[in-house]
């Protein structure tokens, strides 16, 4: 087993921003994610578990440990359940549901990232959420080294939150999901929907990690908050808030993960000052 070295964080994540990871591993299975945690407790190797890069940030300085990616998309369908792999795209999850005509993951079309991203962070769109469909999750323990399977009441899932959150040693490695079946043109019908919903209201020609904010359950979306702060448009080196989104934070070319930072640092100021209303990050920094 070898580790890459030097590879450049910008290119692994949707954000494209970062320095150098000084080691990388894509792991393509279980038992390539074992070998490469027995190898990192050996070398005593700090690690950050990287899905799609769609929700992330990393530093300009890059991260002096070891980058795992989860890369293992293998996957199986029987009747109305589907056994994913952490590292499926969702967007491959969703076009194999279609294809069985199978409903319940017509939200998560457009979303970037991979199953396991989703779970970690509870993705949601439209009302729905990931853990809505989640039977189990299949898990390994970096502390005692075993893998075993979470039922979702054990995943401890509330608003863009699960136990995985807290619990760093817990390393999702697939996901038993349990769909209904569907008319599999009203399903295309709505991914449809939902696509065009994103095209006309979100920033995707530039690079970004998505909403940066949680949104808080029956409270104005973070991104009411921060267009009221008269924040939209606001910008930093080439970070901006984006004007046709101000839940976004977007890339405008050659951005540095400071100037995000900075202005992370200000929306959450203006808009406590504002609204009384302290901000939660959504997007996960890599770092040491």
């Amino acid at each position: 087993m070898r580790f890459q070295k030097n590879v450049s964080l910008a290119d692994q994540t949707n954000f494209k921003i970062g320095g150098p990871a000084k080691y990388f591993f894509a792991t393509k299975s279980k038992e390539d994610l074992i070998e490469a945690i027995k190898k990192i407790k050996k070398l005593k190797l700090a690690f950050f578990i990287l899905g799609g890069g769609s929700n992330v940030l990393a530093l300009d300085k890059g991260y002096s440990g070891l980058i795992i990616k989860i890369a293992n998309i293998q996957f199986l369908i029987r009747n109305c359940s589907i056994h994913a792999g952490a590292g499926l795209s969702l967007a491959k999850l969703v076009n194999l549901a279609t294809n069985k005509s199978l409903t319940g993951l017509e939200w998560a079309a457009g979303i970037p990232g991979t199953v396991g991203g989703a779970v970690y962070g509870n993705a949601q769109a439209f009302g729905n959420k990931m853990s809505d469909c989640i039977k189990s999750v299949e898990v390994f323990n970096v502390k005692t080294s075993k893998v075993r399977t979470l039922k979702k009441r054990e995943c401890k899932f509330s608003e863009k939150e699960s136990i995985f959150k807290k619990k760093k040693n817990l390393i999702i490695l697939s996901v038993i999901l349990e769909l209904e079946r569907g008319n599999k043109n009203k399903i295309e019908k709505k991914i449809k929907e939902h696509i065009y919903f994103r095209k006309k209201n979100q920033p995707l020609k530039f690079p970004s990690a998505g909403s940066v904010f949680v949104n808080r359950p029956g409270k104005p979306a973070s991104s009411y908050l921060i267009d009221q702060s008269g924040l939209k448009g606001r910008k930093i080196g080439s970070a901006q808030v984006s004007e046709k989104h101000a839940g976004f934070i977007i890339n405008k070319g050659g951005a540095k993960a400071k100037d995000v930072l900075n202005l992370i640092k200000i929306i959450k100021k203006e808009v406590k000052k504002k609204f009384k209303v302290s901000l939660k990050e959504e997007v996960q920094i890599i770092k040491n």
